[in-house]
């Protein structure tokens, strides 16, 4: 039984003869109230209890395809206009705002395997399993009318390739594109010719990025589990790095020109910095399923990832734990996510035909806010971060609901890396010093680095 002792010491109130005035505890500053740190601490309890009770981060879907998505992509300079491709060669144009389907174009002879918005953003290239690359008109696209059946979806340009492809990136303020599959091309938009290939020994390559920041730099993940450097202004790739399972996808950070990050088939995520590819800068956990893609916020603080265990997840940049979790009944695995470029939005797309839209933060309210209201808030994010140490607010903060499934892998991925740590530690106690050296988490996961 623990007994707490009330102690006082009497030099904080006793006077020393009997002369001397009363000691009593006052605080001079009128601003400062003795009980303000209470007052502030129960304001920072509610607020973190109403943002949990108001975190409703779905908003709606956008239904229309009749096969899963196998692709999406964001307009660079309209909000409103999103693009969608499916595993049955449909391409959509969405208008968000209105949450309705604008056209629907059959682009390709099986699944779109990438689309991308050219230089002039009033094109977008696509490319799928018909090994064609496909330059369309956004605008006449839209205006067509779906009545009259002279009007026919009609690309402005067809390019056969010799190569399968399957991923397409654009070049942010040239007329260039680069595609991946057995090879990595660079094309340009006036050419049917791609005007250089990069080959480093590998079978095939199934994504592509160019920096939005460097933007002479390329990146591809390949099917021998490496993620491969090019420069497009050199004739070869400059450097690859493997990992001990396969890259799905990858997303540059648009705010450092040399950090990106891959998602990864061992469930987790790994942010590298591209001068120093030996070992990842961060590794990002709580998926038990691979994880399908990848995007960054336009702030490049925050990603988003979309995985096979039917989740969506939000991370922080500099923490290795996701701080939200998004997941619905009928939501099957993930195949892409994008982050809107208002930083207000985030859309997923899924194998059961559905792209959903979310908020960016689950209980953020939708709307113009009254200057009132935005002083308001902006107090109790003060609070909240001022008291985010301490235990209730913490575990009040960090509270979510997660579907049974995931919550029973997560214990059983707990109890393996346990296992696997202890099996570690064992072996280095009962071995010669040095012998068994320790291996840290970020460098368990690369294999080697290859120039």
């Amino acid at each position: 039984m623990k007994v707490k002792v009330l102690t006082r010491n009497p030099d904080d109130y006793l006077r020393e003869t009997k002369r001397d005035i009363h000691k009593l505890p006052r605080n001079y500053d009128p601003v400062l109230h003795p009980f303000e740190a209470a007052r502030e601490y129960t304001r920072a309890l509610n607020a973190v209890k109403l943002d949990r009770v108001f975190a409703k981060p779905f908003i709606g879907c956008l239904e229309g395809h009749k096969d899963g998505v196998s692709s999406v992509c964001k307009h660079p300079e309209r909000l409103s206009i999103f693009l969608s491709g499916a595993f049955d060669g449909e391409i959509k144009i969405w208008n968000l705002p209105q949450r309705t389907c604008e056209k629907t174009i059959l682009a390709h002879d099986g699944i779109i395997r990438g689309i991308t918005f050219a230089e002039e953003t009033e094109h977008f290239i696509s490319v799928g399993d018909d090994k064609t690359i496909k330059t369309w008109k956004i605008n006449e696209s839209i205006n067509y009318d779906d009545n009259n059946e002279d009007d026919k979806d009609e690309p402005i340009n067809t390019i056969i390739s010799r190569n399968v492809i399957t991923g397409i990136t654009h070049h942010r303020n040239k007329p260039q594109f680069a595609t991946c599959g057995e090879v990595c091309q660079l094309w340009e938009e006036t050419r049917n010719e791609p005007i250089k290939t990069f080959k480093w020994g590998v079978d095939s390559l199934h994504d592509v990025k160019f920096n939005p920041v460097q933007t002479n730099l390329l990146a591809a993940c390949a099917s021998d589990r490496s993620i491969i450097l090019y420069d497009t202004r050199d004739t070869g790739p400059l450097r690859k790095v493997v990992m001990k399972l396969r890259t799905n996808r990858m997303a540059w950070n648009p705010m450092e020109a040399y950090t990106f990050t891959c998602a990864n088939e061992d469930y987790n995520l790994y942010t590298f910095d591209s001068r120093k590819l030996k070992t990842p800068v961060n590794v990002y956990m709580d998926h038990v399923g691979a994880v399908t893609d990848v995007d960054y916020s336009p702030t490049g603080k925050e990603f988003v990832s979309g995985s096979y265990d039917k989740s969506i997840r939000i991370y922080e940049v500099n923490k290795g734990h996701s701080r939200e979790i998004y997941h619905t009944k009928r939501m099957q695995h993930l195949t892409n996510v994008a982050w809107s470029l208002d930083n207000k939005y985030i859309l997923s797309g899924s194998d059961e035909m559905n792209i959903r839209m979310w908020k960016a933060r689950a209980s953020e309210k939708l709307g113009v806010l009254k200057p009132r209201e935005k002083a308001s808030l902006n107090y109790s994010e003060a609070l909240k971060e001022k008291f985010s140490s301490h235990p209730q607010i913490r575990r009040i903060a960090r509270h979510r609901q997660i579907p049974k499934h995931i919550y029973n892998a997560q214990a059983e991925m707990r109890t393996i890396r346990n296992k696997m740590k202890r099996k570690e530690a064992n072996r280095r106690v009962h071995s010669r010093r040095g012998t068994v050296p320790f291996v840290s988490e970020r460098a368990r996961h690369v294999v080697r680095e290859e120039k």
